[in-house]
């Protein structure tokens, strides 16, 4: 008997641990459900910015198609990037040494370049009702679709004269890009906000020099490192982070 009885007493033990735990078993099954379902919403949200990435690509292709005739121009060159499309465009042609004033004979190809632009898929995507899916999905997410058309202007390494305006390539850079994208503005009869501007000076060359030892050479690569840059570009940015004032 007393046998018997430890043995009851033992499984009524048992019974009772087995229930006080029983809801840990209930709460991992439930923990596991939820870590599940965010897992699964986390792939549906990525998957759903990556399909709204590959259409803004899409978009971005078929304005670069677009914008082609401008490479029949031997001053310009177009090139598609991960900043979106680049025009270049050489420095030499478009203003005079150490000088950020454009020439006037730069105004033709910058009406050219300025009418594409305002014509592109790009600038009147809010005009066609094939990308209306895409701006929908973009507005549910609290986000807009930012165009922006950004100059960037590089110089040479030949330093700045002591009797120049500008005490360095970085300010020369900057302010041809500025008067550039102003121009721009002015001619393409484009609002302002889309455009801005950035100088690199001579920092960021598109060939290097150190190595070079012809003169003829070393003059060459000079005239190609002076350039501006010309980015058109649209990328998803949050409503909230636009809505911020500084």
């Amino acid at each position: 008997k007393g046998r018997v009885g430890l043995q009851r007493k033992s499984v009524s033990q048992e019974e009772a641990r087995a229930k006080t735990t029983a809801w840990a078993l209930t709460f991992a099954d439930l923990t596991t459900l939820l870590l599940t379902f965010f897992v699964l919403l986390l792939v549906i949200l990525n998957d759903a910015e990556a399909h709204v990435d590959r259409l803004v690509n899409i978009i971005l292709d078929e304005t670069e198609r677009e914008l082609s005739p401008l490479q029949q121009n031997n001053l310009v060159d177009i090139e598609r990037v991960t900043k979106g499309i680049k025009i270049t465009l050489t420095g030499s042609k478009l203003f005079k040494s150490l000088s950020a004033d454009l020439n006037p004979d730069a105004d033709p190809i910058l009406v050219q370049i300025g009418g594409l632009i305002r014509t592109s898929t790009l600038m009147n995507i809010y005009k066609q009702p094939r990308w209306a899916p895409l701006l929908e999905m973009i507005n549910k997410s609290n986000d807009t679709l930012n165009i922006e058309i950004r100059a960037e202007g590089h110089t040479d390494d030949k330093p700045i004269p002591m009797n120049s305006r500008f005490r360095n390539n970085w300010e020369l850079s900057s302010a041809r890009s500025l008067n550039l994208v102003q121009r721009l503005s002015e001619l393409a009869q484009m609002e302002q906000h889309y455009f801005s501007a950035l100088g690199y000076g001579e920092f960021r060359p598109k060939r290097e020099i150190a190595n070079i030892k012809d003169r003829a050479e070393l003059e060459e690569a000079r005239a190609e490192n002076r350039r501006v840059e010309l980015y058109f570009d649209a990328f998803i940015k949050s409503k909230n982070e636009s809505d911020k004032s500084f």
